[in-house]
């Protein structure tokens, strides 16, 4: 008998398994750093405990989305080591900081399985659900992937979830203590505050960030993602490594600064979609457009629905006539930040 891990199949998943994942982490500031050198971000309340505390917290968060990489690595050998592509996101929530020194586990339910119709793959939905040493929520969300099959053999029965197509502003959890009431716009880096953006606003975050193999390799390892899409040059027939989807979302956050300055705390992942693959040598730049606002009971604190693209075309373009993704579009994400009033 074999004592290694293939990694789960199609045929593998029903609808009700509950999947504990290994292995538990403790993050540090080490993480920090790395997250700081891998990607252009600039958050003020990510980056100095005197921000921070200033905005009512006791000292600066890890970034939300090192919670959302390090969430989603753990279920990597159990959800999508034999991934032909993640393929979305729905109804995710950031329910508790997440501090250096914090140890992350994981769980995933499967909620959904579909065959295609090669016969080859299927789609596998899962709920899955990050707790800090305490076993607060860290993080909850949903996501899909299309998964090989071992075989030609019979499908599970299809179960398709249904899911909300937003969170609601009522349902977003504001972290305790967070007052935006004395926010320093010039120690922030922009001047604008929630007031001041528009719904259907479209911002052009200008600048552009060439993606490269080395630091793509450094993050996968860094959030302990295997899938081997990401590793593997052979898993391919056109002999590329994927970049992980992750790397995209990162990245054009980290891009959305020059604009989105004063967007500082993602607590909702609403939807999203990487509509296209990337590679290395891509040169992803990225685009928002203003969604919605609304306020919320923490003092000073609103709560701003961006829809952040990451494309390697022109800001605003999204789809053709037809309703699909252009093929520059790398990713369409729909998430609400918190923002001064």
């Amino acid at each position: 008998m074999t004592k290694t891990n293939a990694g789960r199949f199609f045929e593998d998943y029903a609808v009700g398994d509950v999947i504990t994942h290994a292995v538990p982490r403790t993050v540090q500031m080490g993480e920090r750093a790395l997250y700081h050198a891998l990607y252009p971000a600039r958050h003020a309340l990510h980056s100095a405990d005197t921000f921070a505390q200033s905005c009512g917290l006791p000292f600066s968060p890890l970034d939300d989305l090192v919670t959302f990489h390090t969430v989603f690595g753990k279920t990597v050998p159990d959800v999508s080591l034999n991934a032909v592509a993640n393929l979305g996101y729905a109804e995710g929530r950031w329910e508790t900081p997440l501090w250096p020194g914090d140890t992350i586990t994981a769980t995933s339910e499967v909620i959904g399985v579909k065959q295609n119709s090669n016969g080859k793959s299927g789609v596998v939905w899962v709920r899955t659900t990050g707790r800090n040493q305490h076993g607060a929520v860290l993080l909850s969300y949903v996501r899909w992937v299309m998964v090989r099959k071992r075989g030609d053999g019979p499908a599970p029965q299809t179960v398709i979830p249904d899911l909300s197509g937003s969170v609601a502003a009522t349902d977003l959890v504001i972290p305790r203590g967070l007052d935006f009431t004395n926010y320093d716009f010039a120690l922030a880096g922009e001047p604008h505050r929630m007031s001041d953006y528009k719904v259907g606003e479209i911002i052009d975050h200008v600048d552009g960030v060439t993606v490269e193999e080395a630091e793509h390799m450094l993050a996968t390892r860094l959030w302990q993602n295997t899938a081997k899409v990401h590793f593997d040059a052979t898993n391919r027939p056109d002999g590329k490594r994927l970049i992980y989807g992750g790397h995209v979302i990162s990245l054009a956050r980290a891009l959305s600064f020059n604009g989105l300055a004063n967007a500082q705390l993602i607590v909702a992942l609403n939807g999203g979609a990487h509509a296209n693959p990337c590679f290395a040598g891509d040169t992803v730049r990225a685009w928002s457009e203003v969604l919605d606002t609304a306020e919320t009971t923490a003092p000073g604190v609103g709560a701003i629905r961006l829809r952040l693209v990451a494309t390697k075309g022109t800001a605003g373009e999204l789809r053709d006539d037809d309703g699909k993704y252009l093929p520059d579009v790398l990713l369409d994400l729909d998430y609400w930040a918190l923002m001064p009033l």
